[in-house]
Order: structure tokens, then sequence, then C-alpha cells
């Protein structure tokens, strides 16, 4: 009893101590009878009112990083969804704010493919991937840089780890852009309808459903991807591709009234899509309004590099088509410096052959072929290159090649392909389905009515 007495004190500063330490440890300026701060939930399906709450919270607890990080994601995604490439930079001031958070180092890297610097993209996935190996994400952004790089044999490794590990809409989605690239139309169609049946929300299963609309878009069938895209935006008003897309189909199928009307709505939400409609409108004889696309076009490129987005495929392809060739060649030739993807080939090879030089656009237009893949405009420049160059034979196959895979694949281009099959003296009737053969000016829609 007498030891126990004298070990009363000791106990009693124990306790002390452990209430003292209890109320100066981390949180200890929280009274007593108040919880840690909740930070807002993000969901992928409403950024915009995720940002607003998630500033909000940072101005009371702005050393929160994991929100911080989220917060940098919201902003991508509103980037995306609007096209205004100032986001960009609010998303990098946030993911700095979080670094060296692993989710901001990941989102850094997300960031950088949308400024479409693919390399520093790469550099900030590898560090991710040597920091945690096992968050998943940091392998769409490896995946994504690979892609676009030309580095597809290292994309389809990174990829099959993805899809071994999270089997979802991400890793889905990706395995249905490379089974498209190599196209296998079947295989990616069923990757496609794996990710949307596992859609979490409205606005996933809009990215889904606008996918296959763009396949089969592609593998022309207009109706099809008319009665994706429409359901994409019955999901999701808001998502503007497939309002593009439904434009185009709609165009397709000789339904110009509702065309002109969905992309003029389509350009109001984003410009992403000007070119494509200006080159609608240029071959329905609207010069003017075609001007002002290609107007609004050029205004964004402006916009674009002052909020550290070069995007030097897009600019080369619309030089090569409605500007200098001498340009495009110059920017694509910078492009082709960076990355050797089979779409910078394609557009190189091009750009090449609109300024003369026919020879050398070949060798690009040939490696654009590589994958093997099914993609009626790649089919078409290869055809007239091949023109070009007196392979009467390589000629016929790569336009009836083109017509064959998607009648509608460009405004002008199916009548262009008919009128040069006829030009290589093997005529192009009852190529590509309905489509009529005719001068580009006289078709009331894309490649004709279907």
């Amino acid at each position: 009893m007498r030891r126990v007495r004298k070990a009363l004190p000791l106990l009693g500063c124990v306790l002390l101590g452990c209430a003292l330490l209890a109320w100066f440890a981390p949180g200890a300026w929280l009274r007593r009878d108040e919880t840690p701060p909740t930070p807002p939930r993000r969901t992928a399906y409403e950024p915009a009112a995720f940002i607003d709450q998630a500033q909000d919270h940072l101005r009371r607890h702005p050393g929160d990083t994991r929100t911080w990080a989220d917060l940098g994601g919201a902003y991508l995604e509103q980037a995306r969804r609007t096209g205004d490439p100032a986001f960009y930079g609010r998303a990098q001031g946030a993911f700095q704010r979080s670094l060296p958070d692993i989710d901001a180092v990941i989102g850094m890297g997300a960031l950088a493919n949308a400024r479409h610097d693919f390399a520093l993209a790469l550099r900030w996935g590898t560090r991710a991937r040597t920091a945690a190996p096992y968050r998943w994400p940091l392998y769409a952004v490896l995946t994504d840089a690979y892609v676009e790089l030309g580095q597809y044999v290292k994309a389809d490794r990174v990829l099959r780890h993805l899809l071994d590990g999270r089997p979802d809409l991400v890793s889905f989605t990706r395995a249905a852009h490379l089974f498209h690239l190599r196209g296998q139309s079947a295989r990616a169609r069923e990757a496609l309808e794996r990710a949307r049946d596992i859609a979490s929300d409205p606005a996933d299963y809009a990215f889904c459903v606008w996918q296959l609309g763009e396949l089969a878009w592609s593998d022309g069938d207009p109706r099809a991807a008319l009665s994706a895209y429409t359901e994409a935006l019955a999901a999701d008003p808001s998502h503007t591709p497939s309002l593009a897309g439904k434009a185009r189909a709609e165009a397709a199928l000789g339904r110009l009234a509702d065309a002109r009307r969905d992309y003029a709505d389509a350009v109001t939400r984003s410009p992403s899509f000007v070119v494509e409609y200006g080159e609608l409108l240029q071959h329905l004889g609207d010069q003017a309004g075609a001007r002002r696309m290609y107007a609004v076009f050029r205004a964004q490129v402006k916009l674009q590099a002052a909020n550290g987005v070069t995007d030097s495929l897009a600019v080369g392809r619309y030089e090569a088509d409605h500007g200098s060739p001498a340009v495009a060649v110059r920017e694509l030739r910078a492009e082709w410096g960076r990355r050797h993807s089979v779409d910078v080939a394609d557009a190189l090879g091009w750009a090449l052959h609109r300024a003369g030089r026919h020879a050398e656009a070949a060798r690009y237009a040939a490696y654009a072929d590589r994958l093997g893949g099914r993609n009626a405009l790649f089919a078409y420049h290869r055809g007239e290159i091949s023109r070009a160059l007196g392979r009467t034979s390589s000629a016929h196959d790569e336009l009836t090649r083109a017509l064959t895979i998607n009648p509608y694949f460009s405004p002008d281009g199916p009548a262009k392909a008919r009128a040069a099959l006829g030009d290589v003296g093997l005529g192009g009737a009852g190529l590509g389905g309905a489509a009529p053969r005719g001068p580009a000016k006289a078709r009331p829609a894309l490649g004709g009515a279907a």
C-alpha cells in the first residue's frame, strides 16, 4: 500500500503530461468540442461546384495539400470541358501548392499532356512511378504520353500493367484508343462498352458513349454515330464533343439546318471545333462564315500560346489545308522532332505534298500506316500523294480504301477522292455506299446523303 501511495504522484504527472501533449498536439488549436474541417469532395460531374467549395475551404485552410491537388484536377476538367486555356495556369498553381504530394505529381503529368508537352508528361509520370508505383492514375499519364510520343510498344506495356491492376473506365478507354489505332474496331468497341457499363456518373457515361459514336463515325456509319452522340447528350447535355459529333453526323445525313445549328452551339461552348465547322461552311459555299471560323481558330492559337499550350499538330493541319503549306511544313517538322506519332507523320506528309514535295511526303505517309489503322483521311492523303507521283495502282487502292472505310470522312474529301479516281482512269462509281459523285459544292451533305 505504501508503494501505491508513492506511485500516485508520479501517475498524476504522467496523466497531466498526456493531457498537455494531447492539447498541444497537431490540431490542438481546435476547441475540444470541435471536429477537424472536412474538405469538399470532388466529383467529376460537377467540377465548377467543387471549385467554388474548394476555394472557400482553402481560404480558411491553405495548408490542405490534398484539396489543392483536387482543385488542380477540377481546373483541368474545366479546361477540357470549356476549351478555356486559362484553366491550365490555375491548375498548375494549385498543383504547385500541393507538391510534393503524389496526387500533385500525377496532376502535373496530366497537365503536361493537356498542354501537349508529352515529354514533360513522361518525366512527371516516371517520377510518380518511382515514388508510388501502385498509384494507378500515374499509368494513365504514362500511357497517354507514350501514345502521343509514338512509342506504342511502351504504351502497350504500361497499359497492360494498368489493366491488370485497375480494369476500369480509365484503362478500358485507353485500351480502346490503342485498338482503334491498329484498326481493331471490334476490340475497341468491346473495351468501350465495358467502360460504359461501369461508368459511375453521367459525365463518365457520356464520355464512353461519345467514344462509341466516334468509333461508328470513323467506320462510316453516321446513323449509329448520331444515335450514340444523342444518347451521350441525354446523359450529359454539357458534353460539347458529342454536340459537335452530332452536327457532323447530321451533315453527313443531309440534315444541314440541324448541323449548322448544333455546330454553332458547339463552337460557342468551345473553340475546339471551329475549323471543323468552318470546313462545312466552306463546303456549303458560305465563304464569309468559314473565314470567321478560321479567324477564331487563329485567335485561339494565340490565346493558347499565352497560356503555355502549343498545338503544332492542329496548326500544321490548318495551314496545310487553309493557309500556307510552307508554314505547315515548318510547324510539323518541329513537331516531328518532338514525337513520332502516326498523326504527326500523316500531317507532315500531307503538308509536304501540299508544298509540292511529293517524294518526301510519301515516306511520312507510309509511316502513318505503320500500325495498320483504318483511317479514311490518312488513306485519302496517301492516295493523293501516290497520284502526284504517278503511282496509278497505289493511288487507286488508297483512294478506294478511303471511300470504303468512311465515305463521309470530310466535307470535300469524298468528292475529291472520286474525282481523283476518275483521273487515274479507274473510276469511282459505286464506292463508298450511297455517296454520289460530282463537284464538292454541289453536294448537300458530307460526301452525299446516306
